[in-house]
């Protein structure tokens, strides 16, 4: 049972807007004692962090982006003031060990005798010159946490094999959405118009890759061809464009959609697919029952997208999108029964009650640890 007297501290490099919801959730299960510290991204991550929580209380502080790519670091300024003002039972934190002021954090926890937890993807193989001397420095870091919450079991086997007790790794859903409560939609063993729907929803930049998927449509046989909806805005959209104009004509870009405009979309196509990395819209797609195609990235989306309800690109190329496209809308029954999967996986397995209940879980087994 959950102590409502407890504070919670969460650390978070920045605060996007799909996760708000979450730890909204959280707050209200804690009687609004969660309080979140968080900076601002890079102008180049394009992230959208304009939303702030209305349950859970928040602390803007500075972020101090120090090099790029393996050399990166951030330097939250003004985390420690945070920590002492707010005196968290709990602090749940990113298991980055790039984040210099966070060390600072996990000792005045302990020396306070208060519990921290690691949130984190896990802990993949790092290949390279130093790559041996980072692997032993990321396993030296997570063994200073009470416990970790991952979110997939790819995640929790990396942190085993890191040296983690496996007792006290946790997998919760990268749930951005809640559980569904209508059906699933109904969809026939035919076409629409005899052409199948494609759609991609998604901001228009280059990681999303929607270049591969213009052409991969292209390249598929006459007969399959889909009708493909281009959802969303962003820089690359003038590009794309022009692209489809000259490769794939049968493309349609609607800009940002929200609310029933968007439904609609969601209703009406047979397949979803998301080249690149960063898939909000997945687990929206899938709770109107599509399958799923989607680029391979960092592990978030290896428990949710399975062979029974969609694929996972290995390589990315158009080529093979193609080939997965055409395996997909070739067999009509085959592609409504993953879809009615894809609705299974939201209504059960990966929903925000799933992911709020691991949290809590975690929360529960750590407190509990310091009482014993």
């Amino acid at each position: 049972m959950k102590d409502q007297t407890l504070h919670l501290g969460i650390q978070q490099r920045v605060l996007p807007a799909y996760r708000i919801p979450f730890f909204d959730m959280l707050a209200q299960e804690y009687a609004g004692k969660v309080s979140i510290f968080y900076g601002l991204p890079r102008a180049h991550e394009m992230l959208e962090t304009n939303a702030v929580p209305q349950v859970a209380l928040h602390t803007k502080g500075n972020n101090l982006h120090i090099f790029t790519g393996k050399f990166y670091l951030c330097w939250q300024l003004g985390l420690m003031r945070w920590l002492k003002q707010w005196q968290p039972d709990v602090l749940i934190m990113e298991t980055n060990p790039r984040y210099p002021a966070s060390r600072q954090a996990i000792r005045w926890m302990k020396k306070h005798q208060r519990k921290v937890i690691g949130w984190g993807l896990g802990s993949p193989t790092t290949q390279g010159f130093l790559g041996a001397a980072r692997m032993q420095e990321r396993s030296r870091f997570i063994q200073r946490f009470d416990a970790l919450i991952t979110y997939s079991q790819q995640g929790a086997e990396e942190y085993s094999r890191s040296g983690y007790p496996c007792d006290r790794i946790f997998v919760a859903p990268n749930a951005t959405a809640a559980r569904p409560t209508a059906p699933a939609p109904e969809r026939s063993l035919r076409y629409e118009f005899n052409q199948p729907q494609v759609l991609f929803v998604g901001r228009l930049q280059e990681r999303k890759r929607a270049d591969v998927l213009i052409d991969a449509c292209a390249n598929l046989p006459e007969e399959l061809r889909p009708q493909l909806h281009i959802v969303g805005d962003g820089p690359v959209k003038n590009s794309l464009m022009q692209l489809a104009q000259e490769r794939y004509p049968q493309t349609k870009f609607y800009g940002a959609l929200h609310g029933k405009e968007l439904a609609s979309l969601f209703q009406k196509a047979d397949l979803f697919v998301l080249p690149g990395t960063g898939g909000l819209a997945v687990q929206e797609a899938m709770s109107y029952a599509l399958p799923v195609i989607v680029g391979e990235a960092d592990g978030t989306q290896s428990d949710l997208v399975r062979p029974e309800n969609g694929w996972v690109l290995k390589r990315g190329d158009a080529d093979e999108l193609a080939e997965k496209i055409q395996e997909a809308l070739q067999d009509i029954p085959a592609l409504r029964k993953k879809g009615t999967t894809s609705f299974s996986i939201v209504r059960d397995e990966v929903n925000l009650e799933r992911m709020l209940a691991v949290f809590m879980k975690a929360i529960e087994v750590v407190v509990k640890g310091s009482e014993a």
